[in-house]
């Protein structure tokens, strides 16, 4: 029996359908998020750091449990589920509105977590991203696969319908009296606005969609910096939170006592760090949640430029990875689904370790596979598991056997075809 399960685990370990090239990032990160997390845990919660690291531990578990099972999903159960999976996510996300932590919701203005008795369950928010991307891919497809012409008509047509399957969970997000959770929305912004750029649409179109952005960005950040404008927004229902964190990033060291202290004890904590660190001395600089969406400052600070520098190229060799994925897949379903999960990666990276440098405001999303948080991580590496179904499943000797008796089939039927026409020429 033993031998049995020796030889399986090595035939895995040779299997040329898995690309541990994209794996190998993963594992990395995840392994750095662990030791940087016993740190955080240990000094900040030391009676109960080992209870979290363990719960963090299950999580990576099911996880993995997750992303193998949906690597051997070919793309027809993906297809199918894809609808299924998407209603189920808007009605979890509509839970944490009625069952929710006030605890965290007084610290956070969000409703973003189930909860019982006070207990934080899980982020609803965070498995709807894995269910958007399946479903928008397949609405992207069906909508192709109806209107092969790619007139600028249908163009918009397919724009429209993006929109709307997006407007429930913008409305379940920032929507009143929903979650309140802007942060969440922008990744789902980020998501949308990646399949649009590989989905086909014209440059006509979408030259003008960028300016736009572009405009509407400046414009906000111009009305986030003058008086008037603030008022503005607090008349318009802006949380008055939210335009706290647009001025701590603003002014990172005007209010260190209040709205810019968790801005300002990151960029000290990340600083503090040098080249190569200071090792366990980034304790002495308290930085609210670091276990979470601050774990980067952890790293930074106790291993310097060189740590925080070796994270960034594990991410971007990562990202490097999923766009080839992309490029290489054979289908514009498979296409659609890693170029979705590569975009959600990019900007969650992109917006975390931003909001810690300073070049960003804070909005509370966490850093991928490193962040404490069994929802984000599982999210996280179930998509990895469907972009590794891209390639295991087009390389499988079974899905090979089928395309060549698929080709032999319709070689044999195009033959007595020919022959046909040319008995009745004769």
């Amino acid at each position: 029996m033993v031998k049995m399960e020796r030889i399986h685990n090595r035939k895995f370990l040779n299997d040329s359908r898995i690309d541990y090239a994209l794996i190998l990032p993963v594992f990395l990160l995840i392994l750095i998020g662990f030791v940087a997390l016993w740190f955080s845990l240990t000094t900040d919660y030391p009676l109960k750091a080992n209870t979290l690291l363990i719960q963090q531990g299950a999580w990576l578990l099911v996880g993995m449990a997750a992303a193998f099972f949906v690597m051997h999903l070919d793309v027809r159960a993906l297809w199918s589920i894809a609808p299924i999976i998407y209603g189920v996510g808007l009605v979890l996300m509509i839970i944490p509105v009625f069952f929710y932590s006030r605890a965290v919701y007084l610290a956070t203005g969000a409703k973003s977590w189930i909860a019982i008795a006070g207990t934080s369950l899980f982020q609803p928010s965070e498995l709807m991203k894995v269910a958007y991307v399946l479903f928008l891919s397949r609405l992207i497809v069906s909508f192709r696969e109806k209107n092969p012409k790619h007139t600028l008509r249908n163009d918009f047509f397919l724009i429209l319908e993006m929109i709307i399957s997006l407007l429930p969970i913008a409305f379940i997000l920032i929507g009143p009296h929903m979650q309140n959770d802007f942060g969440t929305l922008l990744v789902f912004l980020a998501i949308f606005a990646g399949m649009l750029l590989i989905s086909g649409i014209s440059w006509k179109i979408l030259l003008p969609l960028i300016l736009v952005f572009v405009l509407t960005i400046a414009g906000f950040i111009y009305v986030l910096i003058t008086p008037e404008g603030q008022k503005l927004l607090n008349s318009l229902g802006f949380q008055a939170y939210q335009s706290a964190r647009f001025q701590a990033w603003l002014h990172p060291f005007s209010d260190v006592q209040y709205n810019s202290y968790q801005q300002s004890q990151a960029l000290i904590s990340t600083a503090i760090g040098g080249v190569f660190g200071i090792g366990s001395g980034v304790a002495q600089i308290a930085v609210p949640v670091r276990e979470s969406d601050m774990i980067f400052t952890v790293i930074a600070g106790a291993t310097g430029f060189v740590g925080a520098a070796l994270v960034i190229f594990l991410y971007l060799y990562l990202i490097y990875r999923m766009m080839r994925a992309t490029l290489k897949a054979n289908n514009l379903f498979y296409t659609l689904i890693a170029g979705g999960f590569t975009m959600m990666l990019l900007f969650h990276v992109f917006e975390n370790i931003g909001a810690i440098i300073g070049i960003l405001p804070l909005t509370g999303i966490p850093l991928p596979f490193i962040s404490q948080g069994g929802s984000n991580l599982i999210s996280n590496i179930i998509g990895v598991g469907l972009i590794l179904s891209i390639k295991y499943n087009k390389e499988s000797p079974e899905r090979r056997g089928k395309t060549r008796d698929k080709y032999r089939r319709m070689l044999a039927k195009r033959i007595e075809q020919n022959v046909r026409l040319r008995g009745d020429e004769d």
